[in-house]
């Protein structure tokens, strides 16, 4: 019989008042957010650019893997909590992201004909698989950490996240840099070399986890069906999930259609089990908590136009000054390392004079925000002159606003799915916002493809109109939604039955946490 390793002495050495292997995962997860956006920065010019895509089909491509990503953290999250546990679950999450950005150095000669194509849609499948079973799973890690009660959780999500918009900006930066300046591979070359140093990390420094993260059901695992250990069939159902993907990130449309039918049924199922099943508290906070999970939708559609329209709009009709224009998608996550702090502070203060805004209210100023950027764009583009490249100003201002935005709506986030859904109901409310998010993520897309109309015209002054005409309308209908949102905040708020919501029955956020999804910023945080 195997014996327990003794920790008691891990237990007893903190560094800056933590766990070790709180910075095991910091470090393990902000080189693979590093590998992640630095490749999501050069994805976008991959596909027009190399692969000769048109704008429209780039775009859908691109929102097609972005809502993969988003969706598969939910299967991920099951397996490791029912059988795999999550250590196993991350590490061969990270197996197959290394395997999926190597994949994408391997560019061939480029142009839709070329046969090294299916090399491409193997590594997006890799890497969306690699994701599901690593970013649902790793941030879990760090609650098992501390006990329940311990007052040094909350400050120890805060340090994990910094590391994960501290491997997003570097990440964005270096390998946007390498890709557009001196070639694709570099780029891609650059990414997998960060996620082979997050998975070095997390292997070499596994004794300092204390344990933590391991299999719930260690017997089931080493259990046999048909000869074969059960642990092994899972990992082979995660690459026969690879060839499913590979298939579906081929075609876009059954993408969709599958998120569109999977999220109405959700939306449907969860309707009808609070009317029919729950008690009249519950049943209104289900109602307000689906009121933030639909409006999310419109939110990240929204906000994810930064890796793919932005992204194309910035290299093509911006004075850049010679900065490639990948280099820009490191400015969100600099903003957010800068003013998350702010923001944080800014809610206690107002907290403690009962003036800090309702968590419907939050996510109505932030929608307003988010269309400000855009009419802001709009309005700088106008101000100089269509056939003027618009001045780099106004990127770092649309980035200022979306991101302000986004610290608005972040408590909104996982934190209000906590906080609305009862116990036995928490896993299928966290499902359907993760869905809201990934139907979010596929809409950016065909957004995105309506900006590219313009380039059918020939001339980058008409193209360029096009654009400005997709982002004015957009901008408008966030500020007006964002404005609707606030009118109806008081409403949501008594729906929520704050007064009455007792801290027993929350769901713990180490159970649900996944520490890149939409709204999830633990140190903003708020009870309202």
């Amino acid at each position: 019989m195997a014996t327990t390793p003794d920790y008691s002495a891990e237990a007893q050495r903190t560094f800056l008042g933590h766990p070790r292997g709180l910075f095991v995962l910091f470090f393990a997860e902000m080189w693979e957010r590093f590998s992640y956006y630095g490749m999501r920065a050069l994805l976008i010019f991959y596909l027009v650019q190399h692969w000769m895509f048109s704008d429209e089909r780039a775009s859908i491509i691109y929102g097609a893997y972005t809502a993969l990503v988003y969706i598969t953290p939910v299967i991920g999250g099951y397996i490791a909590d029912r059988w795999l546990g999550q250590r196993k679950a991350v590490l061969f999450g990270a197996v197959l992201l290394t395997f999926g950005h190597f994949l994408m150095a391997f560019e061939g000669t480029g142009g839709q004909t070329d046969p090294a194509m299916n090399v491409l849609w193997l590594a997006l499948a890799f890497i969306i698989v690699g994701s599901g079973f690593l970013k649902a799973n790793i941030s879990v890690i760090v609650g098992q950490l501390y006990p329940r009660t311990d007052v040094r959780r909350d400050g120890a999500y805060t340090i994990f996240y910094m590391g994960i918009n501290l491997g997003a900006a570097i990440g964005s930066a270096l390998c946007g840099y390498l890709g557009m300046t001196y070639g694709w591979a570099y780029g891609f070359g650059l990414a997998g070399i960060g996620m082979i140093a997050g998975l070095i990390v997390f292997v070499v420094f596994k004794p300092l986890l204390m344990g933590k993260g391991e299999s719930s059901n260690p017997a089931k695992l080493e259990s046999r069906i048909g000869g074969i250990k059960f642990e092994w069939l899972l990992y082979l159902v995660g690459i026969a999930a690879v060839a499913l993907v590979w298939l579906m990130i081929q075609y876009q449309e059954l993408v969709g259609t599958l998120l569109g039918i999977s999220g109405l049924i959700l939306v449907i199922y969860v309707l009808y089990t609070a009317v029919v099943r729950l008690p009249a508290e519950d049943r209104d906070r289900i109602f307000a908590a689906m009121f933030l999970i639909l409006g999310s939708i419109l939110f990240w559609a929204l906000f994810e136009q930064a890796g793919s329209s932005l992204n194309l709009f910035t290299d093509r009709h911006v004075d850049r000054g010679g900065v490639p224009a990948a280099v820009f998608q490191s400015i969100n996550p600099i903003y957010i390392i800068l003013l998350a702090p702010f923001f944080a502070m800014l809610w206690t203060s107002l907290g403690r004079r009962g003036l800090e805004p309702s968590a419907p209210a939050k996510f109505g100023l932030g929608m307003i925000q988010l269309g400000a950027g855009f009419l802001v764009l709009v309005a700088g583009a106008y101000a100089v002159g269509i056939e003027t490249p618009t001045p780099v100003i106004f990127i770092f201002l649309i980035y200022l606003l979306h991101t302000t935005g986004e610290l608005c709506l972040s408590p909104v986030g996982l934190s209000a799915m906590n906080r609305l859904a009862p116990a036995h109901m928490a896993s299928l409310i966290m499902g359907t916002w993760f869905f809201a998010s990934a139907t979010g993520n596929f809409a950016a897309g065909l957004i995105a493809a309506a900006t590219g109309a313009g380039e059918l015209e020939g001339e980058s002054g008409a193209a360029k109109e096009v654009v400005l005409g997709v982002y004015s309308t957009v901008g408008w209908v966030a500020v007006g939604v964002g404005v609707a949102v606030i009118i109806v905040s008081p409403l949501v708020k008594r729906l929520m039955h704050l007064d009455t919501l007792k801290d027993e029955e929350l769901a713990g956020r180490a159970e649900l946490a996944e520490n890149q999804a939409p709204g999830m910023h633990p140190e903003l945080e708020t009870k309202a």
